[in-house]
């Protein structure tokens, strides 16, 4: 089966070294500060909440779906011949729609979380069990994968024609272009598996937050108000880049569609958004920010510097 040809990110060399440190540090921020977060909230005492756990689960997804693209793209700005193999394209279609599929779902049970911690404070220990987390986040992991598993063996069953041109990775809706076959059943699978998953998700962060507002417009204290919002703060920020982007890249007309900005919005949700979310929860939590200077300080004890002698 022949190779898939990407386009890469821009066809103008004197770009291409730029562009490859550039998007370097981008990866290598995201993986450092994913995979930071998920040791941090695993190995730290203080951080064994329900929030926390949910944390770590949003982080091994933009780990996943980033990891999905990052690299090869990567590779693709150091080779002469930007292909990828046939297994590949579809291993990093299931890998990246696993993960990016599961985020949604991630963001709705945090909305859930911060709901029952600033609206049933005296119930949270009970209602966020460590059952129900796990509930919360092994169901979208599971639908995920079924998901993700269906869409790509539906479209790499079906025949591709000609030249099998794409951007700079796996997307099914690009693959779909490519398809000589008759595709009104995959993209109606797409569409309605696409508009499920992002109402269904927004819906259970959208009446959270309006039960959350309710609740706080009610509290008494100013102090109380400050406390509940900056509680929701990261989150909401992280939620707005998000689900914003995503719905700039696929609900505008296809009118309003241009190759370019579809490329630099799919590169924002895929490499940028995962870079940033890490830095969101460290920058504005106290307790990530004392736990990581706790670990640092942890660590500077066993490694103490030397001393100069020959």
């Amino acid at each position: 089966m022949d190779d898939f040809i990407l386009m890469g990110i821009t066809d103008r060399s004197e770009l291409q070294a730029p562009l490859f440190l550039l998007f370097l540090g981008i990866y290598l921020t995201s993986l450092l500060g994913n995979l930071g977060m998920i040791i941090l909230t695993q190995v730290d005492p203080r951080l064994q909440t329900p929030t926390y756990f949910f944390l770590r689960h949003l982080a091994l997804t933009d780990l996943g779906y980033s990891t999905a693209v990052g690299p090869k793209m990567l590779v693709n700005f150091i080779v002469d011949e930007n292909t990828i193999s046939y297994y590949c394209c579809a291993t990093q279609l299931a890998f990246f729609l696993v993960f990016i599929i599961c985020e949604l779902f991630v963001l709705s049970a945090m909305s859930y979380d911060r709901y029952v911690a600033i609206c049933k404070p005296l119930l949270y220990t009970v209602i966020m069990s460590q059952k129900v987390c796990w509930m919360l986040v092994a169901i979208p992991y599971l639908y995920s994968i079924l998901v993700s598993l269906l869409i790509t063996i539906k479209i790499f069953t079906l025949s591709f024609c000609g030249y099998k041109i794409i951007s700079h990775f796996c997307d099914s809706l690009p693959l779909l272009s490519l398809l000589c076959s008759n595709t009104y059943e995959i993209e109606m699978i797409i569409l309605i598996s696409a508009g499920f998953n992002l109402v269904s998700s927004l819906v259970v962060i959208l009446f959270s937050y309006l039960l959350i507002l309710t609740a706080i417009l009610r509290m008494k204290s100013a102090e109380g108000r400050s406390k509940a919002f900056s509680t929701c703060g990261s989150h909401l920020t992280v939620v707005t880049v998000f689900y914003g982007t995503l719905i700039f890249m696929y609900v505008q007309p296809k009118s309003s569609h241009s190759f370019d900005t579809d490329k630099v919005a799919s590169i924002f949700y895929t490499l940028v958004i995962p870079m940033l979310n890490p830095l969101i929860y460290s920058l504005r939590n106290k307790d990530v920010k004392c736990a990581l200077g706790k670990t640092w300080k942890g660590v500077c004890n066993i490694f103490p510097k030397s001393s100069h002698t020959i």
